[in-house]
């Protein structure tokens, strides 16, 4: 009994030992809605007996139930696990799925088809090493099949398969499958170069060059869908790529124990090598690689470590432990590749949440330079960015970060874009590289300061900030309050929405994108008129609140007045002076804000003008004492 528990015992070390040694492959499938990527990894896992039996008796059971196969078995089920991925028979959400054969360990991304579900096809994508890019050969290339080996290949990826799909459902004909392949040979001369590709005739469904060669289509002699996954030779980037790791925490348990944990993202690190930490430059020795299980001598990529250093240096969250003789790079601006993942239009000049590693900070998109057309590759104009489209774009930061170039380092090159309000990801991005404007351009030091300006003139700077909807009033008690702070001596200066759309922003329109361009533009010259010293009166609509927080920002602290000039529409459509609103209701104005585009009040203004029981010198008068009452007015 001993003897067979040590038999035993030894089989299972030794299996245990053969699956170590097993190269491991991540892939990702993706294609347009239907096309069969959900239908060929279940036959993968099927195939490859990676169901145990009550898994195959539920999915019996399931496929019964919903009947879309008849008396098979539809293989779609064993990853479409959503409730309403299975009603509406397409994908949802990313699945991964891992599965073994003799030769190899895989884990597979099961990723959406749809449009609207493109970004997480992108997630999908990012950790991948081979796409597998499902065809319909009824439909052949499409616009999504363009779309997403775009987005493969900019992620990195350089290993392809074309599976065409579906080669029953045109009787296995050898010049369907021809065509195909020739049209995305020609395609793929315009992407990345350095693509291998593999095209595959099959039929996921009914097994056909899935595991073995198909009796049906002998005219084909490349390898089966399987034998390619099998043989097809790895390229571990993260390994050849320079050390990295990400700050996640300091790690502080005692006085006596100061570690930098995170999890190693390239490269590889052993004690008593240089680092560098980013963006601050010091340098320091590792003295210990700490783990759960205990010390290493040496950790790589994709390893969760605290790295003990020889010297105590300035690190925290965020920054970046790297290699001492290849060091990421330092800077505040960029050029980008990005992927927009938002119903919402991406607005330029608006400021995001961008997240790289561990860190996030907040970043300001600049109008794309160009559009990319996924159908031919070409450079289109744009002025922003919809859902699906892949543009190249330069952000501002508000600090400096550490950071590499996507094809040097794909996870410290690579970010996401989040909303500042909702926090939901819309959009990611890629480094292609810092602008040499951020070395180059410094703040210039001047002998005049801001309080000097303001104490020749005996006032506190301020930018009062009138917002409210056309025919509120906002100008004409703008005008009115400027009257007054001039008899009282004050020095002031009005910059009124119309008044500027002739000149400095007479380039704009009034879409969503414009008007926030449009407050950017003033948000900035009103802090340059703010450091002068005057009192500065801002009059315009101004219809989001991201942009009117944006314009606080800029300013001093307590020197930035939101006025808000709270006036009902039907009211402010009653007076129509200029006769807008009659002609935005007969559609002969687009994006009329309070009529077709929206307009958000403020939540908490220092000042509110109810202008239905408040005449223009009353409501000058108001704002006037509350100046006094907080000091503006006096220095």
């Amino acid at each position: 009994m001993r003897l067979t528990d040590e038999l035993i015992t030894t089989d299972i070390a030794a299996y245990l030992t053969r699956q170590e040694e097993k190269s491991l492959l991540r892939f990702i499938t993706c294609g347009s809605v239907d096309d069969g990527k959900s239908t060929l990894i279940g036959r993968l896992l099927y195939d490859s007996k990676m169901i145990f039996e009550d898994q195959l008796a539920a999915l019996e059971a399931d496929s019964r139930k919903m009947g879309t196969q008849g008396e098979n078995i539809d293989f779609a089920l064993l990853v479409d696990g959503l409730a309403a991925e299975r009603e509406q028979g397409i994908t949802i959400d990313v699945a991964y799925r891992f599965f073994s054969t003799d030769k190899r360990k895989f884990i597979v991304a099961d990723t959406p088809g749809h449009e609207q579900y493109t970004r997480n096809m992108a997630t999908g994508a990012s950790t991948a090493d081979l796409a597998i890019l499902l065809v319909d050969a009824r439909k052949g290339i499409i616009t999504q099949t363009r779309r997403h080996a775009f987005i493969v290949t900019l992620l990195g990826i350089r290993k392809l398969v074309l599976a065409v799909n579906k080669m029953d459902l045109v009787d296995w004909d050898p010049e369907v499958f021809d065509a195909i392949d020739a049209e995305f040979y020609n395609f793929s001369h315009q992407l990345a170069g350095d693509l291998e590709i593999q095209a595959i005739p099959l039929s996921a469904l009914n097994g056909d060059n899935m595991l073995l060669p198909s009796e049906q289509m002998k005219w084909y002699n490349g390898p089966t869908l399987l034998q390619h996954l099998e043989s097809v030779s790895l390229d571990p980037k993260h390994r050849t790529e320079p050390f990295r790791l990400p700050v996640q925490w300091v790690n502080r348990p005692d006085s006596e124990f100061r570690g930098f944990s995170g999890t190693i993202t390239s490269g590889a690190v052993k004690v008593g090598d240089r680092i560098r930490s980013m963006p601050s430059a010091r340098e320091s020795e590792v003295t210990r690689i700490v783990t759960y299980d205990g010390d290493l001598p040496e950790a790589s990529a994709g390893q969760a470590v605290t790295l003990t250093l020889a010297d105590e240096i300035d690190t925290s969250r965020g920054d970046i432990l790297a290699c001492a003789t290849a060091s990421p790079e330092v800077s505040d601006q960029f050029q980008a590749h990005i992927l927009w993942m938002s119903e919402a239009d991406m607005l330029p000049g608006r400021r995001y949440l961008m997240r790289i590693g561990t860190q996030t900070v907040t970043a300001t998109i600049n109008a794309p330079k160009y559009r990319i057309d996924v159908n031919d590759m070409q450079h289109r104009p744009a002025r922003t960015l919809g859902l699906n489209d892949i543009g190249v774009c330069t952000l501002s930061l508000e600090q400096p970060i550490a950071y590499d170039p996507f094809t040097a380092a794909r996870k410290t090159g690579s970010f996401i874009l989040l909303d500042r309000n909702t926090n939901d990801t819309i959009g990611m991005g890629l480094i292609d590289f810092g602008l040499r404007r951020a070395d180059n351009i410094h703040w210039q030091t001047l002998d005049i300061s801001r309080d000097d300006l303001a104490d020749l003139k005996s006032q506190r700077p301020a930018v009062l900030w009138f917002t409210g909807i056309s025919g509120s009033g906002k100008s004409t008690i703008a005008n009115a309050l400027q009257r007054r702070l001039h008899s009282v001596g004050k020095h002031t200066f009005l910059m009124d929405g119309d008044n500027v759309r002739h000149g400095l922003n007479r380039d704009l329109g009034f879409t969503d994108a414009d008007r926030v361009e449009n407050i950017r533009r003033v948000s900035e010259v009103a802090k340059l008129m703010s450091d002068a010293g005057l009192i500065t009166i801002v009059s315009f609509i101004s219809p989001f609140e991201a942009e009117r927080q944006m314009a606080r920002r800029l300013m001093q602290a307590g020197e930035f007045v939101e006025i808000f000039i709270d006036t009902p529409l039907a009211v402010a459509e009653g007076r129509d002076v200029k006769g807008l609103y009659r002609k935005a209701r007969a559609g002969e104005i687009l994006n009329f804000t309070g009529i077709n585009s929206p307009y958000e009040p403020p939540a908490f203004p220092e000042i509110r003008i109810d202008t239905t029981r408040t005449d223009i010198d009353a409501a000058a008068g108001q704002i006037l004492d509350w100046l006094s009452e907080k000091g503006f007015l006096d220095r």
